[in-house]
């Protein structure tokens, strides 16, 4: 089935399923700032077949949020065709992506994630039941294997292609590296001259630059933009202008960095609920939004301690105090 939002002329800016950060507040400001494409966190199959609440809540998404791609994970082909089935149904995004790619400990020693990469057979049978399980794309995305004897990610990519995938985001890492040393980008490269379904590259993806330059070096069809938007959603916006041969756009201030953190703040509040829980899980935000700027670390050390969004605001304001005595 063909992806419009992943046509031949144009080379989409998708934000990658992350856990805990690409949640529907976060995905609309990305949407509103250059992302072409969002995802959803990724959802356990498990979870979503067994209708556990807070995981379905994870697929919901308002129709500014499209194009949207709902990730799931898991080892076994049944559940996740079930909870492929189940998410077409209800909630209608325009893909489904399958997570053969999260390194964490616990959704690995599930032989889910990563973790399916040490059975390719496995891998097939999956992506093969999701497909037909739904009349959506079905895509995946994965790392470059399970560890450096294992590494081999052409062949992981025509297997997952000849299952059925209909597009193919690589992760130029292997589990066994985290996060940890560089992506292969001329791995990603690899893969696009293998493949006949659209490539995206992604890892170590923290400018405009490096978006421009993963595509120049990669021939690939998109880039999947992870921690490198965190507290940046800018970075979408700044990669298409450099992109389309314009200026690079100015840094965003401290007072638009501290604009946009309250606007994304307040969005959280209204979307998972006017509570302190909402406003403890935002704090990560806080923090990502002040990275960088001068006295960084005794800004995140107070917005870390935050106890609702107006404290949030007054620490703001006084931070901004000095810059507007100066001006």
């Amino acid at each position: 089935m063909p992806l419009p939002h992943f046509s031949a002329t144009e080379f989409p800016l998708i934000l990658a399923p992350m856990a805990g950060v690409s949640e529907a507040p976060f995905r609309q400001i990305c949407r509103r700032l250059g992302a072409d494409v969002v995802m959803s966190e990724f959802l356990s199959s498990e979870a979503i077949r067994r209708r556990i609440k807070t995981t379905l809540e994870g697929a919901e998404f308002e129709e500014c949020e499209r194009p949207i791609g709902i990730q799931i994970y898991g080892a076994d082909a049944q559940a996740m065709a079930e909870a492929t089935a189940l998410i077409t149904e209800h909630y209608q995004p325009e893909f489904v992506d399958i997570n053969f790619g999260c390194p964490v400990k616990k959704v690995v020693k599930r032989n889910g994630g990563s973790g399916c990469l040490r059975d390719l057979n496995n891998v097939d049978r999956i992506i093969r039941a999701c497909v037909r399980a739904t009349d959506l794309p079905v895509t995946v995305k994965t790392r470059s294997g399970w560890d450096e004897p294992s590494r081999d990610p052409v062949t992981i990519a025509l297997r997952m292609q000849d299952a059925g995938a209909t597009a193919f985001t690589l992760h130029a890492r292997t589990r066994t590296q985290m996060f940890a040393g560089k992506a292969d980008w001329d791995e990603i490269a690899h893969v696009v001259d293998a493949l006949e379904i659209p490539v995206f590259g992604n890892g170590d993806l923290e400018t405009p630059d490096d978006i421009v330059r993963m595509r120049r070096h990669t021939g690939c069809a998109g880039v999947m933009v992870g921690r490198g938007a965190f507290g940046n959603p800018w970075l979408f916006a700044a990669a298409k202008a450099l992109l389309a041969g314009e200026p690079l756009p100015a840094e965003p201030s401290p007072h638009q960095r501290f604009s946009l953190a309250l606007e994304h703040a307040r969005l959280a509040l209204r979307l998972q609920g006017d509570t302190r829980r909402t406003v403890i899980e935002f704090r990560k935000h806080f923090g990502w939004y002040a990275k960088g700027l001068p006295y960084a670390s005794d800004l995140r050390k107070r917005l870390f301690q935050v106890e609702s969004i107006a404290e949030a605001e007054e620490i703001f304001i006084e931070y901004l105090e000095p810059v507007a005595q100066v001006a």
